[in-house]
Order: C-alpha cells, then sequence, then structure tokens
C-alpha cells in the first residue's frame, strides 16, 4: 500500500515542481560514478575489443547492483524507523526518478523561442534536450527535434521508470534510471564506446523493452483523448515502429507522428558524423512549433493514463 502512495505522490510532486536545479540529483551522482569507474577501469584493463568489451561489463553489471543495494537499504532503514519516514523517501525518490515536468519546461523552452521568431536561441534550447548537432538546424529541424525527444522521453523518462517504481519502489526505479544514463553516457557506436558501451546500451535496450511499447499503445489512447488522431498514430506505430536503430526509441515517435500527421526522424548530424536515418510517419502536413504543445499534452495525458491503469492493477493484485 505504501509503495502505490509513494508512487502517486512522487507523480504528483513531479508535476508540481519538476527537478530544481538546486537540488542534488541521483542521476547527477550514478554520472558520476559511471566516469570513475571507466577512468578506472580504461587504466588498468587491455585497450583491446575484448578489454572495453569487459571493462563495460563490469560498469553494466556494478552500477545498477549497487543503485538497488543502496536505494533499498536507505528505504528500508527509513521504514524501520517510522513507515511516514519510509514514505517520505520512496515518495522523494519517486519524484526525482520521473521526468515528465522537466520535459515540458524545456520543450516549452524551445517553443518559446520560435514563438518569438528567435531561431539561434532556439537551437540554443534545443540543444539542451537533444544529442544532434543543432548549430545548423532550421526551424523545422528545431521542432521536429524538439517534438521527437517528448515523444522519445515519454518512454525512458516517464513510463518507464513508472513501469519499474509501480513494481519495485523507488529502488527499482532508481535501478532502471542507473541503466538509462549508462547508455545516455556510454551507448555511442564511435570509437570510443563501440565496445566499452555495448553491454550499457544492451541492457538498456532490454529495460525499455516492454514500457516502451506500453507507452506506444498508451500514446494512441492518449491522442484520442488530447485531440490527436488515434487512427493515424496506430496505423504509423504499425508500419514505422521499427524505423530506428534502437528497437525501442520508434515506438512512441512513431505514434507520436501518426497522432499528429506529422513525419519525424530522418538525416541527421552527431557529433560531426552524417547519419542516414529512416523517417517516421507520413507528411501530412508541415510541422509547426504548435505540435510541441500538442506533444506535451498526449505525453502528459498518457503519463496520467499510466498512472491510474498501474496503481488500479497494483492494488487488484495485492486483494
Amino acid at each position: 500500500m505504501l509503495t502505490g502512495v509513494a508512487v502517486a505522490g512522487g507523480f504528483v510532486l513531479d508535476a508540481v515542481f519538476g527537478d530544481p536545479a538546486w537540488l542534488p540529483h541521483p542521476v547527477v551522482w550514478m554520472g558520476r560514478c559511471i566516469s570513475a569507474l571507466e577512468k578506472r577501469l580504461r587504466g588498468v584493463l587491455p585497450k583491446t575489443p575484448r578489454g572495453e568489451l569487459l571493462g563495460g561489463g563490469i560498469v553494466a553489471a556494478v552500477l545498477p547492483l549497487a543503485t538497488l543495494a543502496v536505494t533499498g537499504t536507505i528505504c528500508t532503514l527509513a521504514a524501520r524507523l517510522h513507515p511516514l519516514a519510509g514514505l517520505a523517501v520512496q515518495m522523494f525518490w519517486c519524484a526525482q526518478a520521473l521526468a515528465a515536468r522537466g520535459l515540458v519546461q524545456e520543450s516549452r523552452n524551445v517553443y518559446k523561442e520560435l514563438a518569438k521568431g528567435d531561431l539561434p536561441a532556439a537551437r540554443r534550447a534545443v540543444a539542451r534536450i537533444v544529442g544532434r548537432d543543432t548549430e545548423n538546424l532550421t526551424a523545422e529541424g528545431v521542432t521536429k527535434a524538439a517534438v521527437e525527444t517528448v515523444a522519445e522521453n515519454a518512454s525512458d523518462g516517464v513510463i518507464a521508470p513508472l513501469f519499474y517504481m509501480l513494481i519495485g519502489g523507488a529502488p527499482l526505479a532508481l535501478t532502471y534510471k542507473a541503466i538509462n544514463t549508462m547508455d545516455s553516457m556510454l551507448g555511442y557506436k564511435n570509437e570510443r564506446y563501440l565496445y566499452f558501451g555495448r553491454c550499457a546500451a544492451k541492457l538498456d535496450d532490454a529495460a525499455n523493452w516492454l514500457p516502451s511499447r506500453l507507452a506506444a499503445l498508451l500514446w494512441v489512447a492518449a491522442a484520442a483523448l488530447a485531440g490527436g488522431s488515434a487512427k493515424g498514430a496506430w496505423r504509423i506505430w504499425r508500419r514505422d515502429r521499427h524505423n530506428h536503430a534502437s528497437p525501442n526509441s520508434a515506438q512512441t515517435e512513431s505514434t507520436c507522428a501518426g497522432a499528429l500527421g506529422v513525419q519525424l526522424a530522418g538525416p541527421a548530424y552527431y557529433f560531426g558524423a552524417y547519419y542516414d536515418k529512416p523517417t517516421i510517419g507520413d507528411a501530412l502536413r508541415p510541422i509547426e512549433p504548435e505540435d510541441i504543445l500538442r506533444a506535451d499534452r498526449m505525453m502528459y495525458t498518457e503519463s496520467v493514463l499510466a498512472l491510474i491503469i498501474g496503481l488500479a492493477v497494483r492494488f487488484a493484485l495485492m486483494m
């Protein structure tokens, strides 16, 4: 019962307050641990494909297990001290595991600059939330990047951590965040991380496989409730959900593109290198800055649906 209350309370806390910049965040500490482990392991292991695979595998095992052990121990000790203390810790960490408010804030910063016609400022704003090169993006490119980020992060920034916290509370949600953070830092197919980051990338693919597909189906339902095209979301999801190098990223991008009736993805530059990625969706109309706001509404709608359904299932299983 307390876990369900913590999840609901954490969801509300994130929706109201987001992630204040002054407040220490677990992901920051995870990032520091990843960097320290990488530096240490690269210094002692052979600089060969096998040595880098081993080093990356050690990071991919140590960080999630340590995160689960540390957060689980703290939550248990807090609960033994007093049930309300345990609830408070779990609720606080559940809020930090979710990124809905922060995603909306950052994407709307992009929208505001586009609405003012300040393309350089819009490029700087979108650079805060995407991994691609942004200095040469057109207004259309900036808008696409922002919408794609909302769609993709609806899965790994909201639905996936919500999924895991409904199963195992804040400790399991933060363990997922550790896996996702490793992928964000190490999961590149470039010379430096082709081997070292492979285990982290594969682990992230596995952790997101089911949540990403649940997120896609929830987006279809959200489209019907938030002014999008549920029929279009379903059709494009069935057709384009595999149009991405990742097995998971196109799941929500395809439903978002179909719900909006626009075309997303396509070629992009990352760290100066050109990637000829396939497109997702049909260009039934040109994408426009207001699509960022529409994507935000659908993202929040599916998040609320996920919370309601998840809590209902959890309480039903407890009866």
